[in-house]
C-alpha cells in the first residue's frame, strides 16, 4: 500500500536482530521509511522498535534461502510505489568446524542466503536504482572476506564472494547515480557465534567483540559518503581488517586457524 510521505525508502534485510536491526535503526533515525526482512519472530519487535524512532515501517517474513521468498520481498519493496532510495543487503549467517565433519545441508543452505539471495536481491534493486540512476546499496561482507578462514572455510567463502560482487557492481555502476558500498564487520558481540557454533573457539569466546551500533554507524556513514568499503568497529578491529587483506594467503590463513578452530577457547 502506497504510504504518502517525503521520507526516503530504505530496504534492509536480516533486520530483526544484531547488524542489520542496528542498520535500519541507522537509517529511521536520518529520516527514512523502511522495508524490513527477517524470518524468524523477532522481526515483529524490531519493526515496532523502528515505528518508534518515527519510520513507517513494513515488515517482510520469509525465508530468504527462498527464490519465491526473495521475490515476495521484492514485490513488497516494489508495491510500495515508491523509488528505493537505499538497500542494505546484509542478511547472512556463518558455520563453523572442520569442514570433513560439519553438516553439508546447512552448508548449502548458507550459500543460498549469504550468496544467493545477496546474487537475487542486489539484481532487482540494480534494475530499479539503475533505470533511475539514483540510489545507494550497502553489501555486509565481512574482514573474514579478506582471508581464506580455517574452520569457517565456507563461510569465509561466502564473504569473499561478496567482497567482490559488491566492488565489481561499484565499478560497472562508477559514472551513474548509484553507488555501491561493501561493509567489513570484524567480530561483533550479535548472535553470529552462538548460531555458527562457534563459542567455543577462541574468536567467539572473545571479549574483545564490537558494538553493532557502532559498526552499523559507521556503516551507514560510509554508504552516504560514497565509499567502497568500510572496515567497521573498533580501531583494533579495522586495523586487522586492513592487515588482514595485505597478508599473503598462505600466512593468514595460519594465522586464523588456532583463533577458529573447535575447542580453542580452552587452550
Amino acid at each position: 500500500m502506497t504510504v504518502p510521505t517525503d521520507r526516503p525508502l530504505a530496504l534492509v534485510t536480516g533486520a530483526s536482530s544484531g547488524i542489520g536491526l542496528a542498520l535500519a535503526e541507522q537509517f529511521a533515525e536520518h529520516g527514512f521509511d523502511l522495508v524490513v526482512a527477517a524470518e524468524d519472530d523477532e522481526l515483529d519487535a524490531a519493526a515496532e522498535t523502528l515505528r518508534g524512532m518515527g519510520a513507517h515501517v513494513s515488515p517482510v517474513r520469509g525465508d530468504l534461502t527462498s527464490y519465491d521468498d526473495r521475490e515476495l520481498l521484492v514485490a513488497a519493496v516494489r508495491g510500495s510505489g515508491r523509488p528505493l532510495a537505499a538497500a542494505a543487503l546484509n542478511a547472512g549467517v556463518g558455520l563453523g568446524g572442520a569442514f570433513a565433519e560439519t553438516d553439508l545441508d546447512a552448508e548449502l543452505g548458507m550459500v543460498a542466503l549469504n550468496c544467493g539471495s545477496t546474487v537475487h536481491l542486489a539484481k532487482r534493486v540494480v534494475e530499479d536504482m539503475r533505470a533511475r540512476d539514483e540510489g545507494r546499496i550497502l553489501f555486509t561482507s565481512s574482514v573474514a572476506s579478506q582471508a581464506p578462514q580455517p574452520f569457517q572455510a565456507v563461510y569465509g567463502a561466502t564473504k569473499a564472494f561478496v567482497q567482490s560482487l559488491a566492488l565489481a557492481l561499484r565499478e560497472e555502476l562508477s559514472g551513474t547515480g548509484v553507488s555501491v558500498t561493501a561493509l567489513l564487520p570484524g567480530p561483533t558481540d550479535t548472535e553470529f557465534f552462538d548460531r555458527g557454533d562457534l563459542t567455543d573457539t577462541k574468536l567467539g569466546a572473545s571479549d574483545a567483540k564490537d558494538d553493532p551500533a557502532l559498526v552499523a554507524r559507521q556503516g551507514y556513514e560510509g554508504l552516504m559518503e560514497g565509499e567502497a568499503s568500510v572496515f567497521a568497529g573498533s580501531l583494533t578491529s579495522k586495523a586487522m581488517g586492513r592487515v588482514s587483506a595485505l597478508t599473503p594467503d598462505t600466512v593468514a590463513a595460519k594465522t586464523m586457524k588456532p583463533m577458529s578452530a573447535p575447542g580453542s577457547a580452552e587452550s
